[in-house]
């Protein structure tokens, strides 16, 4: 097949692997923000973020090179993140013919005026004219899945969901290997439901790090504060079920790969713990965000987009703030400026007696 990624940073690029592994032709287009990294790829075939050559079956484009690029391909990745997913719709609309495929690596979500949270495909598919939005598929991948073990083509388990399932089965077929292995659903909004709040979640467990650290790190006996982190990460699980309910997803996924399987991968690093890190050692979002300078700070926005969604959900009677206070927690540090403080006993209430 034939295959764009639009995005070069390092999970878009990272997806070229399995496909060049299966014999494809991948076209790696890189946005306004990826020129230097296109240059290199270009010049040397080394991508510079993942620090690997890249596979043999991929050409690099310039986003100016995108009408060259997207002629007559199979399916479009789109490895564009969270902010930019408008402006990826738009990218694409002069393009998209009906029956095209376009799948995405994005995590995140947009709350509306009434609080409703919409999916990130959704929210691309409402940049599209009407003239074609209904009659392309959007796809999803959602699970725990780093950007450099995939590149180094380490063993990896993801969904691939879809509400047009017959597009995801085939996008799958086109990724499978021995080492990246895809399981299929048309539950896509409960897939990027748990997925992108599984990125504030993994904020919120990365806040028991930098208390630790604040509070004279690892004690002589050999203490860490694996007990707290343990339980922000099961309240997050529990959190997650909650709004795939109210949103219609499948509660399961808040247990299973795109929930707690992702939410412990992006516990392990990367720039949503550490952002937790930073506010547990005392810092504020607006210090921390400094610090990070040059980071797409997904998890943040999520809980932002949250914020605006959880007053009104309450004024509608769908959901009680009280049922989120994790969720609650992290708004009042990151959006209303207030001081790491656990209100424990007010987790896993739906499980006393």
């Amino acid at each position: 097949m034939k295959i764009m990624i639009l995005g070069a940073g390092v999970m878009g690029s990272a997806t070229s692997w399995p496909l060049s592994d299966n014999g494809h032709e991948i076209r790696l287009v890189g946005t306004h923000l990826d020129h230097a990294i296109i240059q290199n790829c270009k010049e040397s075939g080394y991508h510079p973020r993942l620090k690997r050559q890249l596979p043999k079956n991929v050409t690099p484009f310039y986003i100016e090179e995108i009408e060259k690029a997207i002629d007559g391909v199979d399916f479009i990745v789109s490895g564009v993140n969270s902010m930019g997913v408008r402006w990826t719709g738009q990218k694409l609309a002069p393009y998209l013919k009906p029956g095209d495929k376009v799948i995405a690596i994005t995590k995140g979500m947009e709350a509306d005026p009434e609080g409703n949270l919409l999916i990130l495909p959704e929210v691309l598919r409402s940049e599209l004219p009407d003239s074609i939005k209904d009659k392309v598929s959007l796809a999803a991948i959602g699970g725990p899945c780093i950007a450099g073990e995939l590149a180094g083509q380490r063993q990896s388990c993801v969904y691939f969901g879809c509400r047009e399932l017959e597009a995801a089965l085939f996008m799958a077929g086109a990724f499978r290997t021995d080492y990246y292995h895809v399981w299929t659903t048309n539950d896509v909004q409960g897939l990027e439901t748990a997925v992108a709040m599984k990125n504030a979640y993994a904020t919120g467990v990365g806040i028991a790090t930098g208390v630790l650290s604040s509070s004279g790190g690892v004690d002589g006996a050999g203490a860490y504060m694996h007990n707290l982190a343990a339980a922000l990460f099961a309240q997050g699980c529990i959190e997650m079920q909650r709004i795939l309910e109210l949103t219609g997803g499948n509660t399961a996924f808040a247990f299973g790969l795109p929930g707690a399987g992702d939410l412990f991968v992006t516990c392990q690093g990367g720039r949503s713990s550490l952002l937790g890190k930073l506010l547990g050692e005392g810092k504020t979002y607006q210090q921390a965000v400094k610090l990070m300078e040059g980071e797409t700070l997904e998890a943040a926005l999520m809980v932002m987009q949250m914020a605006k969604a959880l007053p009104k959900l309450e004024a509608r009677s769908i959901l009680i703030t009280q049922q989120m206070p994790f969720m609650q927690m992290l708004i009042d540090i990151i959006v209303n400026g207030k001081p790491v403080k656990f209100l424990l006993d007010q987790f896993f209430t739906d499980c006393c007696i």
